[in-house]
């Protein structure tokens, strides 16, 4: 079973790459942007599960270019992906008037555009498996109805962006043996938490998330298809 994660290098991104090690029985294509940090996580797995194969990709994903030039590398060494995590995540806490264009780019090139291109892009891949299943990581932050705070408006606005891209892409490929979900989340213990809540504790640790992202990715396609899964346990304190 061939499975992609991008934001693998920390956070929740890591955590599951090392939930799917310790299970074994597959290879990993782990991306990030940071390439040091890919090769110590490659160094872990390795320590933790020697059989664990994994490739890396150094790659920013919130530029376009170099997603199509990632699915390119990806399509030369194999055939197929069974699970795409979009874990990749960016995140900037200003209030709505302070923000730069550059910022908004950022989030929506990283949160949302990255993702829809990636899909696109590796489409051949996905319908080489016996039946692929599309993860995407999106926020509580991006639900309707869902508490709003102050600083997130454009992170919440990409992640709605893309919980609504899967309900589409669902609809659009489901007699081509892809199923998409989205899993929004709520507080998990992260830098990328604490960047938003500094002064907050989530009561979710990442290895427990990504305990749960892993088994929702290799079953969940099973039995649902197009459905955004709000996954909190109470709002940042």
């Amino acid at each position: 079973m061939n499975i992609l994660i991008t934001g693998a290098s920390k956070g929740i991104g890591k955590a599951i790459a090392q939930a799917f090690c310790r299970r074994g029985g597959c290879k990993l294509f782990l991306v990030s942007r940071d390439k040091s940090l890919l090769e110590d996580l490659q160094a872990q797995t390795k320590l933790s599960n020697p059989n664990c194969e994994t490739a890396l990709f150094p790659c920013d994903i919130s530029e376009p270019v170099l997603v199509t030039e990632l699915a390119k590398s990806i399509m030369q060494k194999e055939s197929k992906i069974d699970i795409l995590i979009n874990n990749a995540g960016a995140l900037v806490n200003k209030k709505h008037e302070d923000i730069s264009e550059d910022e908004i780019d950022l989030m929506f090139n990283t949160n949302f555009k990255a993702p829809a291109n990636l899909i696109r892009e590796l489409l051949p891949l996905l319908r080489n498996a016996d039946h692929a299943h599309v993860v995407n990581i999106g926020s509580m932050g991006g639900v309707q109805g869902s508490s709003k705070y102050p600083g997130l408006a454009y992170y919440s606005a990409s992640k709605a962006a893309l919980s609504v891209l899967t309900e589409c892409l669902a609809e659009e490929y489901k007699n081509q043996g892809i199923s998409f979900n989205c899993l929004a989340l709520g507080a998990v213990q992260t830098e990328m938490f604490a960047q938003a809540f500094p002064e907050a504790k989530a009561p979710v640790t990442a290895y427990d998330m990504a305990e749960f992202i892993m088994n929702f990715s290799l079953t969940a396609h099973k039995f649902m298809n197009g459905k955004i899964i709000p996954l909190s346990l109470s709002d940042p304190k």
